[in-house]
């Protein structure tokens, strides 16, 4: 009897011992139990197992598992638990595979501890032999495994839960159905999470935290709104776990100076925030740190960085996560400086920058292009996570600082820092701004050696690469190797195939993406629309149009703007132009489209009304702009309207003359027959070494004869450009319109002399969806006979 006492006493001072975590005690215990000869009591010395478990000493756990003489069913369990709750994972499966006999809870632990550890696949490969023994899962059997079905986005395995929970009637438990709700909002099954969140008996605080997260992250703000609503209603305890995530609500509602979109029954999300900030203070939870963190987090996010600074400077305690949501509100706002005086602050307040305090650092550098600051605060870092990495891949890559992006990745790793596939894509696109194909080469050959080549966000990457390098046999065959692909990968390859003047191969390309059931989105119509323009094919471009209206992308402004492109380049500007005037929200492209299609069709007044209709709506003319409606001005004959605008560039909208403008003035005073002029303004300019410059002015000098200038011009030409055949050509022509035949026979014998060859024209026609193209010097009988032969399909829509 006496020792049962002792061995009870013992029991529960052990049992102290685990909840207090005194490692010391319990050793000093441990030494008891093997003095007195009680090491053969199976009772204690689970118990020891189980407190160097839980102080984190599992090699002592395990020796003293292996000394019980007589193991039970709880010694099994405690080892094994304490194996899953420091993660180690594979002596967990081992010892598992090793237990004589096996229940419900054994199953349990092994696969919460492979969920909660990130090996959700794993975990149902041991679900699926759970089954196979026989075992009928319990509560937390499903919801651990629905965990892991929405950690995966799962939702076929996650239904197949879904009805074993109704076949052994746990789809009303609330464990279960809070975690079908779950698995739903992860997969993002919206209608699949309302009906379950609609059958849970009595839904808790747990259901509507997990429905207004899911409503806010799929956009739809005012219902998440009116969840928390109908949770006040429904008596539902609020407490600051609820009230966090319905400020996380407020914060998605879209960011901004208090002008934000998204609205509730005529309300801005950014004043619910403040309501919520009313309702946090009449609860008396202001002194609580995660939800007022939250709160701040919601008024940084919403740009209201006055309010913020309020509210931090009350805070009672600061945690590193209430100066990161300072750093990062203040970095979104690109007020870099400010956030380098947080983090300074921060610092000098005895608090440790962490990941995201330099990630946010990083961020905010990168945003106003403040690159350098941004390496040097990325050099501090004693170990800089893969983000870190990625921020400033991104970064450099952002800034076309291509060569620094690719030397970074080299450092990357020499570090021995695996790259993934994020690293990888970037990457990749610094490689195809620089042509740089050697380079995507090797890291093709990375992605291959780290199972990356067929994930559809690196292989867009090598597709754009060697799209972008010229090499698109490789790219077509990064594409077909593809075991599945989204529509960014078919965007890819679309965009690969038009970039090397392949619109027929690209037509048939989003012909096949459609077949496979793919839906376009606004890129895909937006570069089909580009191969439309380059082919002129207004028949397909009609068609195209007619799917963007079926789709909902009608007044989509990239879109518009391809639209608008499309049907200038096509002929019908009038087209063009009605759907401009259409266009609900419009932006430079838009501007620039039309003033741009005005300007190929010689339509002058037009073009320079539009000019200044889109100065007098409020929208700053760009360096493209001015090409647009100074080379309307200079087909249209507006020759002084052109030098106003051009003088206009610079001392009123601040914009810097570039090669193209001069050259539009240039062409305009040349059209013009004002020679004088554009002498001055050629000698006075800092681009008269391009070639372009002088081609436009001798093909001036041809129309109106203007012989000795077309020779300044031309012996210009000829040290600029030797090999170029047009100033021969244009050259020749002059003194052949004047009838000097002698000396347009000595240019072209100079042109033969000099190997210059002219290469031919082509010509085109279009009928319906038949096209032919033939060169200029091919027989007019041939090339009729051909074209009339001619099946050409070059429609996406027609079988």
């Amino acid at each position: 009897m006496e020792s049962k006492t002792i061995i009870a006493n013992l029991a529960n001072l052990l049992q102290s011992c685990i909840d207090k975590k005194a490692h010391l005690l319990g050793k000093l215990l441990h030494g008891y139990i093997l003095r007195n000869g009680l090491s053969a009591d199976t009772f204690l010395l689970n118990r020891l197992v189980e407190f160097y478990c839980k102080c984190g000493h599992t090699r002592t756990a395990r020796h003293v598992f292996d000394k019980i003489p007589h193991r039970n069913i709880y010694s099994w369990h405690a080892m094994l638990d304490g194996y899953c709750k420091g993660s180690n994972l594979k002596d967990a499966h081992e010892l598992f595979a090793e237990m004589p006999d096996r229940n419900t809870v054994s199953w349990n632990t092994l696969i919460s501890a492979l969920v909660q550890t990130g090996f959700e696949q794993k975990a149902l490969d041991v679900y699926g032999m759970m089954n196979l023994e026989g075992f009928v899962p319990t509560r937390f059997t499903l919801a651990s495994v629905l965990s892991a079905c929405g950690g995966l986005g799962d939702v076929g395995c996650g239904r197949e839960c879904h009805g074993v929970a109704i076949k052994i009637g746990l789809d009303k438990n609330m464990y279960v159905g809070n975690a079908l709700l779950y698995m739903y909002a992860k997969c993002r099954s919206i209608e699949d999470a309302i009906r379950a969140f609609g059958d849970l008996p009595g839904p808790n605080e747990v259901s509507f935290t997990a429905m207004m997260g899911m409503l806010a992250e799929s956009d739809q703000v005012e219902e998440a709104f009116s969840m928390f609503r109908s949770m006040i209603r429904t008596g539902i305890r609020i407490d600051c776990v609820s009230l966090s995530s319905v400020l996380g609500v407020c914060a998605s509602g879209g960011a901004g100076e208090f002008c934000d979109s998204s609205e509730t029954y005529g309300f801005p999300s950014y004043m619910h925030g403040q309501q919520i900030h009313g309702l946090t203070v009449k609860l008396g939870f202001e002194r609580d740190l995660h939800l007022i963190n939250s709160l701040l987090d919601m008024y940084a996010k919403k740009g209201d960085m006055d309010n913020a600074e309020i509210i931090f400077s009350y805070l009672p305690e600061k945690s590193v996560v209430s100066w990161n949501i300072m750093i990062g509100g203040y970095g979104q706002r690109h007020q870099t400086d400010k956030a380098v005086e947080y983090m300074r602050r921060m610092q000098s307040q005895g608090f440790e920058p962490d990941e995201v305090t330099y990630i946010n650092m990083l961020a905010a550098c990168i945003k106003t292009g403040h690159i350098e600051t941004a390496h040097q605060i990325f050099d501090r870092m004693v170990r800089p996570s893969l983000s870190s990495w990625h921020a400033m891949l991104s970064g450099y890559s952002q800034s076309k600082n291509y060569k620094e992006a690719i030397r970074l990745f080299r450092e990357m790793q020499f570090r021995g820092v695996q790259p993934d596939r994020t690293a990888l894509a970037i990457v990749l696109s610094s490689c195809a701004g620089m042509g740089l194909l050697e380079g995507g080469k090797q890291v093709h050959a990375a992605s291959v050696r780290a199972m990356f080549h067929t994930d559809v966000y690196v292989a867009s990457g090598l597709i754009g690469m060697y799209s972008k390098c010229n090499k698109i046999e490789m790219a077509i065959c990064s594409f077909d190797r593809l075991p599945e692909m989204d529509i960014v990968c078919w965007n890819s390859m679309i965009a690969g195939l038009s970039l090397n003047y392949l619109e027929k191969e690209a037509f048939t390309l989003f012909k096949q993406m459609l077949r496979k059931g793919m839906l376009s989105n606004q890129f895909s119509y937006t570069m089909i629309l580009s191969c439309c323009a380059k082919l002129s094919s207004l028949y397909q471009g009609r068609q195209i149009h007619a799917h963007i209206e079926k789709d909902g992308y009608v007044n989509d402004v990239f879109v518009g703007s391809s639209l608008i492109n499309m049907y200038s380049k096509c002929g019908d500007v009038d087209r063009a132009r009605q759907y401009f005037d259409e266009m609900p929200c419009k932006n430079i492209v838009t501007w620039n489209e039309m003033i741009h299609g005005y300007a190929q069709h010689g339509c002058g007044d037009e073009a320079v009304t539009l000019y200044e209709d889109m100065i007098e709506s409020g929208q700053e003319p760009d360096s493209i702009t001015f090409v647009a409606v100074l080379t309307a001005c200079s087909h249209s004959g507006l020759v002084d309207m052109g030098t106003r605008i051009f003088n206009s560039m610079q001392l009123e909208h601040g914009v810097e003359p570039l090669l193209d403008h001069y050259t539009c003035v240039v062409d305009a005073l040349g059209r013009a027959g004002r020679f004088d002029e554009a002498e001055v303004l050629i000698d006075n300019m800092p681009y008269k070494d391009d070639p372009i410059i002088w081609e436009v002015l001798l093909s001036a000098c041809r129309v109106h004869a203007n012989v000795s200038l077309a020779r300044r011009a031309a012996e210009e030409l000829f040290c600029l450009d030797p090999h170029n055949s047009a100033p021969y050509v244009l050259v020749a022509n002059i003194y052949s319109s004047l009838g000097r035949w002698e000396e347009a026979k000595v240019v072209r014998q100079i042109m033969s002399d000099k190997r210059v060859l002219k290469n031919p024209g082509y010509s085109w026609v279009e009928h319906k969806n038949r096209m032919q193209v033939f060169k200029v010097d091919d027989d007019f009988r041939i090339a009729v006979d051909a074209f009339e032969e001619a099946n050409v399909e070059m429609s996406c829509f027609n079988g």
